[in-house]
């Protein structure tokens, strides 16, 4: 099976290639594309009693399909599909009792990660100065991006090295979205997630709302 994949996958690639390779300067063509990003993540907008995150990290990858908005090729609207997985080093304890998901802060708490697995749906407004037969060039590509939570989970230890594990809280928001922005040159890419939606709904610390959001910036890859 996964020599029959490999062989695919190189016959799908080298028909790509062919295909613009055969292309000339005006022709109609799209940057469909496989993309991989990993990048460095903050919880942002935490609770006044909730320091930052310490190192926390995010990686993602999937593909994206590209529609031409004008002759050049140059200008384009892009959506796609992708899997996204975060792993959060952060400060704030979350418990999960009869269905209820209750906050607080504790300093004696050994270690505190917050993961999750999404599915990723990318929107995107492109600029690139790609032509037909042009594979190496310079884009700015920004959009919104939603993720659809499949699975999440708060882990701590106490001071007694007791571990507690709540998996797919109640007052987690499993729908969730945030502006993008990708820029640079070839395959080497900044990229942004400034998060516009809380990962929690209707949560509170100490009577304070509790509007967590998530930052990333990284680099993003694109194949084909």
């Amino acid at each position: 099976m996964k020599k029959i994949s490999f062989f695919t996958l190189l016959v799908v690639s080298f028909s790509f290639y062919a295909q613009k390779d055969s292309l000339n300067l005006g022709d109609s063509y799209a940057d469909d594309q496989i993309y991989v990003s990993i990048s460095y993540s903050q919880l942002n907008d935490q609770p006044s009693l909730i320091s930052k995150s310490s190192f926390s990290y995010s990686l993602s990858g999937g593909f994206i399909k590209d529609f031409i908005l004008n002759k050049q090729g140059n200008i384009s609207f892009a959506a796609g599909i992708g899997y996204g997985y975060d792993f959060f080093n952060h400060k704030l304890k979350v418990e999960e009792q009869n269905g209820t998901t209750t906050f607080s802060s504790d300093n004696t708490i050994n270690s505190n990660f917050y993961k999750s697995h999404n599915i990723e749906f990318p929107i995107e407004f492109r600029w690139r100065t790609s032509t037909a037969n042009e594979y190496s060039f310079w884009r700015v590509y920004t959009g919104v991006k939603f993720l659809y939570n499949i699975s999440n989970s708060f882990q701590f230890e106490d001071s007694n090295s007791n571990k507690f594990i709540y998996k797919n809280v109640s007052a987690y928001d499993n729908l969730q979205y945030g502006l993008t922005l990708s820029a640079g040159y070839d395959e080497f890419n900044i990229n942004i997630f400034y998060g516009l939606s809380s990962i929690f709904k209707d949560a509170q610390i100490n009577n304070e709302n509790i509007n967590t959001k998530i930052l990333k910036f990284g680099l993003i890859f694109y194949f084909l």
